[in-house]
């Protein structure tokens, strides 16, 4: 994705980036900070549908069943070269 793009720059030519947006996302910026994306349509209608599609629940809501199974599941052995990396060094 190439650099970010001035708002101004992007007002100024905003047929320029709107083509450019067929292709990639365009990152538009505002004093040196990001501020948004210009995407094609159905690109953000994907993400819109696909964060509908995530769930979140509290573990209060789990049944003690899966609670319990929760707690006595295990890493697989294969994985366990992965605790290392959480050692305070």
């Amino acid at each position: 994705m190439p650099d970010t793009v001035p708002a101004s720059e992007f007002t100024r030519n905003f047929g320029r980036y709107r083509m450019l947006a067929q292709r990639q996302a365009v990152a538009v910026s505002s004093h040196g900070q990001i501020t948004g994306y210009f995407v094609r349509p159905e690109e953000y209608e994907e993400f819109i549908r696909f964060k509908m599609q995530r769930r979140s629940f509290a573990t209060t809501d789990l049944s003690d069943d899966k609670r319990q199974a929760i707690a006595a599941s295990r890493m697989d052995p294969r994985h366990e070269h992965l605790n290392a990396l959480l050692d305070r060094k």
